[in-house]
């Protein structure tokens, strides 16, 4: 399949799959949420394709989030798919693991985009965020849960709650990230380790997958990111959502009135 906004790369059984808007940072809007989405299915449905490998186009970011200026022209009335952002964080059926490479910052959507993969590798010039609340949001598509699960409540809500931004080291202390590689090397550790997920049985990796899949569901996951998209389609109503975002594109201060 041939896509405008995201590039694949088919090597043995691994999929490689560049976010590829450089030129906003790799920031995601509704046709991309689509486009990854249907790249995940087609991913899925093929039984050559084992593994997958998702970093970013450029050498500054993985993925700077949600494309705050497309949802200011009105670009986000198109609905989500049901899979989520970038047709990650809402998917629980993937019996296939990704690797997310992490070539740069990843804010907002694009460290909620890593954090829906399965293992997370950083270059030492990433950095991570969950800003939203800067800009009148939150970590609507599974941070708020992912991030809490993985670090700990009090140090996600830390973050969460003050939009600060963690450099690689701090994110690999932390456990944001399984490990930190010089820039030069990302890419070629991102894919020595697909190699070597591929040596293993995949229908043992999919069977694996199926029960932590499962653990998701049981312990509430799905049901709770369902509740972040009621929250967040509540918060869009407000004054302070729409501020938020016109004061970043017009790049001042928010002038914040809680309401």
């Amino acid at each position: 399949m041939s896509y405008d906004f995201i590039t694949t790369e088919t090597r043995g059984h691994i999929l490689l799959v560049t976010m590829n808007r450089p030129e906003v940072y790799n920031a995601v809007h509704v046709d991309m949420h689509h486009e990854m989405a249907a790249c995940w299915d087609a991913f899925a449905a093929d039984q050559n394709l084992w593994v997958a490998v998702l970093t970013g186009a450029g050498d500054k970011a993985f993925s700077a989030g949600n494309d705050l200026k497309a949802t200011a022209k009105g670009g986000n009335k198109k609905p989500m798919p049901p899979s989520g952002f970038a047709g990650l964080s809402s998917r629980f059926d993937l019996e296939k693991p990704i690797i997310a490479a992490v070539n740069g910052f990843a804010m907002g959507g694009g460290f909620e985009t890593a954090l829906s993969c399965d293992i997370i590798l950083a270059s030492d010039k990433a950095k991570f965020a969950l800003p939203e609340v800067k800009v009148g949001f939150f970590a609507a598509a599974s941070g708020v849960q992912r991030l809490s699960r993985y670090v700990g409540r009090l140090a996600a809500q830390e973050m969460m709650l003050t939009g600060r931004t963690i450099d690689a080291a701090e994110a690999l202390k932390m456990g944001c990230c399984n490990d930190v590689l010089p820039a030069d090397a990302l890419m070629d550790r991102a894919m020595e380790l697909a190699e070597q997920m591929c040596t293993v049985s995949p229908s043992a990796v999919k069977a694996t997958k199926r029960v932590l899949n499962d653990m998701y569901d049981r312990d509430g996951m799905q049901g709770s990111i369902q509740f972040s998209r009621e929250v967040i389609a509540d918060l869009m109503q407000t004054e302070d959502f729409k501020e938020g975002v016109t004061a970043f594109v017009e790049k001042r201060a928010p002038n914040w009135v809680n309401k």
